[in-house]
């Protein structure tokens, strides 16, 4: 099982990225600073770094520099993360050594296959199994006849005498008794392995918004990307979408307030497959719902300005 270091400042991507990783199996170590990186490196020793660039303390070039000038660590792999991808970011990462760069956001089949790449360029050569030495045997009698043939082209060793074997006695079956399973209860139904809702007020909510024609789900979370309730028969992964909303609001918040734009109130993407709304619920919460037709935008949007007051009660 390959042991992957994830550095990220933000709580959302280092949720998102240890999803995608745990799902592969794969054993994760987490660091919030540059400082607590360099920790987990000594301590856990990872089979392979991915460290955002833009750190609070110590950046990923300089992360990157420490493990490739480690003694024990030096062949380990450094994937770098960065929203911007210029020539710039690249000459300094091929000057740390960093393995590859990959830009932010990103998909989690993009992650996993620089992540299987890397990991087989790094891993060890099999070591060759040992020769098998063939047993001794009879030489053989060689005298040449001129037509390139031995006389006496082999002779066999002579052959072990066969072991006798003996009979097992027979053993009498012995009876078994049937036994009958026990009845169980039918367990709750849970949309797409969707947690049990958090409170009964956001569940109805939920429920409602997953009732207007064209809405496919509607999810609730926290800031931190966690969810906290969801509903609809087309709720792929409940947590998955959570963490997404939460780095996606994180990151447009971090536009308004570079743009003096206020407080992020809703944001509308529209994508070849339909439409997401998200809608902050308070300072707290935020609100994800997933569209397949467009003409159900206008009830979404009319239905979140009655709702969102009563689900920032409920959360």
């Amino acid at each position: 099982m390959a042991k992957v270091l994830v550095v990220d400042d933000s709580l959302s991507v280092r949720k998102v990225v240890e999803r995608a990783l745990l799902a592969r199996q794969m054993e994760v170590v987490c660091a919030a600073t540059g400082s607590e990186a360099l920790e987990c490196i000594e301590r856990d020793e990872p089979d392979i770094v991915v460290c955002d660039v833009v750190m609070p303390d110590k950046d990923g070039y300089e992360i990157c520099e420490f493990v490739k000038g480690h003694p024990r660590l030096g062949r380990t792999p450094v994937l770098l993360m960065s929203g911007i991808v210029n020539d710039e970011v690249r000459e300094r990462a091929a000057r740390v050594k960093s393995a590859d760069v990959l830009s932010k956001p990103f998909a989690a089949d993009d992650l996993m296959r620089k992540l299987d790449t890397l990991l087989a360029q790094a891993a060890p050569p099999p070591a060759l199994a040992p020769a098998r030495t063939a047993p001794p045997a009879v030489s053989p009698v060689i005298s040449g006849n001129g037509h390139g043939q031995s006389d006496n082209a082999h002779v066999p060793p002579a052959s072990p005498s066969p072991m006798p074997m003996t009979r097992p006695a027979s053993v009498a079956p012995v009876p078994v008794a049937p036994v009958t399973p026990a009845p169980m209860a039918p367990a709750p139904p849970a949309p797409g392995g969707a947690p049990p809702p958090a409170a009964s007020g956001s569940s109805v909510i939920l429920k409602q918004f997953a009732a207007i024609e064209g809405v496919q789900w509607a999810v609730l979370a926290d800031r931190e990307g966690f969810l906290l309730d969801a509903s609809g028969e087309d709720v792929v992964d409940g947590a998955v979408a959570s963490a997404l909303s939460a780095c996606l609001t994180e990151s447009s918040e971090g536009l308004g307030r570079e743009l003096r734009r206020g407080p992020l109130h809703g944001m509308i993407l529209e994508y070849a497959q339909g439409m997401v709304v998200l809608y902050s619920v308070g300072a707290s919460a935020l609100l994800a719902i997933a569209l397949g037709e467009p003409s159900a935008l206008g009830k979404v949007r009319y239905f979140a300005k009655r709702s969102i007051s009563e689900l920032l009660q409920a959360v």
